[in-house]
C-alpha cells in the first residue's frame, strides 16, 4: 500500500517519490528522505507511481528496475515523456547492471545497487535534486522569456503595429539579415529578440552589442575577439560577439556607428561568414544570423559617405520599421495601462489605471523619447501615487506645458470625449473627407468614426469613401 508521508512541506529541500514493489524497502526509504529533510511518497509499481506523479509532481524519482505491471524502465519512459524536468535515479540488484546501464542511456540520472549503500543514496538523491530544480527554473524563465517576446506583447492596435507584428512573424523564419529603423526608445531591441525567439534559432544564443558605445579599436575586439598579445593588456585570448553567437542571433544596435575600416570587416563577415580576431592568422567560420539596428537614415549616410554602399545593401535585406509614438497616439493607453499592471506588480502596489485628466495628458504629450520615456514615467507615477489612481500631479514631467497634438488641437481643459470629436473632425479634414484614411490615421475603425458622426448629427458617415 502507498504511504504518502507528507502533503507538499514548501520547507523541505524537494519531492522525491520512491517507487518499490517491495513494501518494507519502500518504507524504509521514504522514512529515510523524510528524516533527510525531502517530502517523500511512494508507489509499488510504475503505473501506479505514473498516478501519483501527476499529483505529487516530484523532482526526483527513486525507481526499482524490477517490478509487476510497469517496471523501472517503462516508467522511466513513460514518465519522462510526460514530466521531462524530472530526474530518475535506479535501482538494481548486482545481477542487472546491464540493464541499469540502459536505463542510463535512456535518460536515467544515474543508479544504486541494492541493497542501498545509504550514503550513496543520499549524495546521489541530492545531485538528482540539484539538477532537477535547476531544469525547472530554466524552463520556467524560459516561459517568462517566451511570454514577454510573444508576438502578442508588441504591445498595440494601431495598424503600423499590427502590420509589424505580421512582418516580425514572417521574417523570423528565415535566415534573413535583417535591419530595424526607429527613433531612440521605439523598441528596436524588443524587436530583434522577438525575431530571434520566434526563429528556428530560439535554442542558440541571442547576443547584443551596442556598437555606439565602444570606441573603434574596442568595438573590433568586441565584435572579432583577440588573441593574447594583440594589444596591451590583451593577456588571453578572447572570444568575439560573433563567436558568442554561433548557432544564434547577433543583434548590432545603432549599426550606423560602426567607422569604415570595421564596416569592411563586418560586410566580409556577412558575405563569407568568415573572420579573423584581432592579431590573429587563423580564419574563423560562424553560423550567425545578424539583425541591425539604427535610429539614423543609412541611406543618408551612404549619400554623405559615412557608410558604405555594400554594407548597406547587405544589412538592409528586409527593413522592418518601427513608428514612434507620437504616430500611433491610440496606442498610448494601451501601453499605459501595460506598464501600469507591470510595474504595479514589481513594486507591490495597487494601482489600477489613470484619472481621465491623466490619461488626457499622457494622450496629449509627444513623447520624444517614444516607448522608453512613456515606461519611465509610468513607473515613476505608480511609485509616487498614494491610491489607486494616477492623477495629473504624479506625472510631472508632462506637467506645466500644455502641448500641441499631430493635429494641431491644444488640449489643456478639453475633456476626452471633447478630445475625441477634435480629432476625428481634424483627421476627417487631413484625410479630404475619406472615413477610410481618417480611422487609418487614428489607428481606429473606420464604423468608429462613421457611428460618432451620426451621432454628432454630421453628414458624410457612409458616403466619405474614396
Amino acid at each position: 500500500m502507498d504511504q504518502p508521508v507528507s502533503e507538499g512541506n514548501d520547507a523541505s529541500k524537494g519531492r522525491v517519490l520512491v517507487v518499490d514493489d517491495e513494501a518494507n524497502a519502500r518504507e524504509a526509504l521514504v522514512e529515510l528522505l523524510a528524516d533527510e529533510g525531502y517530502d517523500a511518497d511512494s508507489a509499488a509499481d510504475g503505473r501506479r507511481a505514473l498516478e501519483v506523479m501527476g499529483q505529487f509532481e516530484p523532482h526526483v524519482v527513486l525507481t526499482d528496475l524490477k517490478m509487476p505491471v510497469l517496471d523501472g524502465l517503462g516508467l522511466l519512459k513513460q514518465g519522462r515523456e510526460r514530466h521531462p524536468h524530472v530526474a530518475f535515479v535506479v535501482m538494481t540488484a548486482f545481477g542487472t547492471i546491464d540493464t541499469a546501464v540502459e536505463a542510463i542511456k535512456s535518460g536515467a540520472e544515474n543508479y544504486l545497487t541494492k541493497p542501498v549503500d545509504l550514503d550513496a543514496l543520499s549524495a546521489l538523491v541530492a545531485r538528482a535534486m540539484e539538477k532537477a530544480k535547476l531544469s525547472e527554473e530554466a524552463a520556467r524563465l524560459r516561459g517568462r522569456l517566451d511570454e514577454r517576446l510573444a508576438l502578442d506583447n508588441i504591445v498595440g492596435d494601431h495598424p503600423s503595429m499590427q502590420r509589424l507584428g505580421k512582418l516580425v512573424a514572417q521574417v523570423a523564419k528565415s535566415r534573413a539579415t535583417v535591419l530595424i529603423h526607429g527613433e531612440t526608445g521605439t523598441g528596436k531591441e524588443l524587436i530583434a529578440a522577438a525575431i530571434h525567439q520566434h526563429s528556428p534559432r530560439r535554442e542558440g544564443p541571442f547576443v547584443r552589442l551596442n556598437c555606439a558605445a565602444l570606441a573603434e579599436t574596442l568595438l573590433e575586439s568586441e565584435l572579432f575577439g583577440h588573441e593574447k598579445g594583440a594589444f596591451t593588456g590583451a593577456t588571453a585570448r578572447r572570444h568575439g560577439r560573433f563567436e558568442q553567437a554561433d548557432g544564434g542571433t547577433l543583434f548590432l544596435d545603432e549599426v550606423s556607428e560602426i567607422p569604415l575600416p570595421l564596416q569592411v570587416k563586418l560586410l566580409r563577415f556577412l558575405q563569407e561568414k568568415q573572420f579573423e580576431r584581432v592579431g590573429g592568422n587563423e580564419t574563423i567560420t560562424v553560423d550567425v544570423r545578424i539583425v541591425a539596428a539604427s535610429n539614423r537614415d543609412l541611406a543618408e549616410q551612404v549619400k554623405d559617405g559615412d557608410f558604405r554602399e555594400d554594407l548597406y545593401y547587405r544589412l538592409n535585406v528586409v527593413q522592418l520599421d518601427v513608428p514612434p509614438l507620437r504616430a500611433r497616439r491610440s496606442d498610448i493607453p494601451l501601453l499605459a495601462e501595460h506598464f501600469v499592471k507591470k510595474h504595479a506588480e514589481e513594486n507591490g502596489f495597487d494601482v489600477q489605471g489613470f484619472s481621465d485628466e491623466a490619461l488626457l495628458a499622457l494622450m496629449s504629450y509627444p513623447w520624444p523619447g517614444n516607448v522608453r520615456e512613456l515606461d519611465n514615467a509610468i513607473e515613476r507615477a505608480v511609485v509616487m501615487t498614494a491610491g489607486s489612481t494616477i492623477e495629473t500631479e504624479h506625472l510631472p514631467a508632462l506637467a506645466g506645458s500644455p502641448q500641441q497634438d499631430s493635429l494641431g488641437v491644444l488640449v489643456p481643459g478639453l475633456t476626452l470625449a471633447e478630445l475625441e470629436r477634435q480629432a476625428i473632425l481634424q483627421a476627417l479634414e487631413a484625410a479630404g473627407g475619406s472615413t477610410q484614411k481618417a480611422a487609418e490615421l487614428l489607428g481606429i475603425s473606420r464604423r468608429k468614426i462613421q457611428y460618432r458622426l451620426k451621432e454628432w448629427g454630421q453628414d458624410g458617415g457612409e458616403g466619405s469613401e474614396t
